[in-house]
Parts: C-alpha cells; structure tokens; sequence
C-alpha cells in the first residue's frame, strides 16, 4: 500500500461534503493499528467501528490552522499526547461530522486520506507523546 485518498473521500470532496478549511469543519488523524484493519480505498467511507475497528484507533488528534492551495491540504504537526497501545504503521485522515469515529452506526466520520508510508512508521508507543510531522516538501500532507 501506498499513501492515498480514499475514493469516497474525494467524492465528499467534489460534492463538497469535505471543506479542508471551512469554519466548523474538524479534521482528524488517528494512528492505526494494521493489524486490525484492512485499508480498502475503493469502498470505506465512514470512520465508524463497521468500517475502522476500534481496536486499530490507537490514538487521535485534531488539525489545527488547515491551508489548501491549489488544491494542495496541510496543517501544522499534531502532537498525540501519553499515547498507549499497538504499534502503529498508518495514519488516517477524516473529516469528524459529530460522531467521533467511536459508534458502530455512525456516517457522518468521512475517511479523507490513508497514509502508510512516511517517516517515523511503524511507532510503538510507550506512554509518551508521538508527533505527527507532516511532510513539508511540494505535497505536503495530501494533494486534491
């Protein structure tokens, strides 16, 4: 695997379920667990526990000051603080729409953008904070 956009992600995008940078929208990235979850890029939509089980969430933070330009998104680095659990080798990028990605039925959590391959993948954390340093070359985190 490789690090992409979910195509349900880039549809919300189209229709323009997903606006990067809107006043109210949340952007979310958790670290996951690849051994209990399977990316499918083609059909998962929604960050809820049908689609993500809980137990691949190992821990999630929020992206604060978002830019897009010429439909290139980045944030600054996010800091996931006492982070415990599996060792994490992905990163999933979602658009929080009330749910929180914690309920089984829940659709309004769209998945935006899986990434796998960057450096400081895989982690194991170990009670300490993990910071998520996004690229900072021409892409940055994702590009449209």
């Amino acid at each position: 695997m490789s690090n992409a956009l979910y195509d349900k992600g880039r549809e919300a995008f189209a229709r323009g379920d997903i606006q990067w940078k809107a006043a109210g929208s949340t952007i979310k990235v958790t670290l996951i667990d690849v051994a209990d979850y399977t990316v499918n890029l083609a059909t998962h939509q929604y960050m809820n526990t049908d689609t993500v089980p809980a137990a691949a969430k190992v821990s999630t933070g929020t992206l604060a000051n978002l830019v897009s330009t010429n439909g290139i998104c980045d944030a600054d680095d996010v800091t996931l603080t006492t982070v415990t659990g599996d060792q994490s080798e992905a990163l999933i990028i979602w658009m929080d729409g009330g749910g929180g990605g914690t309920t089984a039925s829940g659709t309004t959590d769209l998945l935006i953008a899986y990434i796998d391959s960057a450096t400081g993948l895989a982690v194991t954390p170990n009670g300490g904070n993990i910071i998520i340093q996004w690229d900072n070359n021409t892409n940055k985190i994702f590009k449209l």
